[in-house]
């Protein structure tokens, strides 16, 4: 029996490592231990709204991606969806907090698609969007790009800590 091979191209590469690394920026889950805090006198850290770590990851996008002028309106085009995104999981975060101790198991679950079908469509929207500013930047813009994005933010973690045990 022959086993079937699949290869891709080396365009939708970039696409698809970008997808996956976004999908790292804009999913993040409840978290439960803040919920499920032991100690009642502690009050619980208050994590950063997708909204406050979208503008954060943009400003270091824009410098590490060394926009340039002439980029500014496919980058402005690119800023808007994830804003917009980051907008459309803050309300969904915010909705379940408010109704998180009451949800059953079942409610749960179907909090969790939802999110997963805002996430997906927010990918939907912004892959077109960075398509067009990954196209207009430079052949090194694009390496940069293609580093940045195939090592996010656990490969920065794993780089910088070979760096620390050397």
């Amino acid at each position: 029996m022959k086993k079937k091979v699949y290869r891709f191209t080396r365009p939708a590469t970039p696409v698809v490592v970008m997808a996956v690394f976004l999908a790292a920026i804009f999913f993040t889950w409840t978290n439960l231990s803040i919920a499920a805090s032991t100690d009642p006198k502690t009050p619980p850290k208050a994590r950063p709204s997708h909204v406050e770590r979208t503008e954060a990851r943009i400003k270091n996008l824009q410098t590490a991606l060394k926009i340039t002028p002439e980029q500014q309106g496919a980058w402005n085009a690119f800023v808007q969806v994830m804003e917009d995104n980051a907008k459309d999981m803050d309300e969904l975060s915010k909705a379940r907090t408010k109704k998180h101790k009451d949800m059953n198991a079942v409610e749960d679950l179907k909090n969790y698609c939802q999110f997963s079908e805002t996430h997906l469509a927010g990918m939907k929207k912004m892959i077109p969007a960075f398509e067009a500013l990954y196209n207009s930047m430079s052949d090194e813009q694009k390496k940069n790009a293609d580093s940045i994005f195939k090592m996010g933010k656990h490969g920065q973690q794993r780089k910088q800590a070979k760096k620390q045990s050397k």
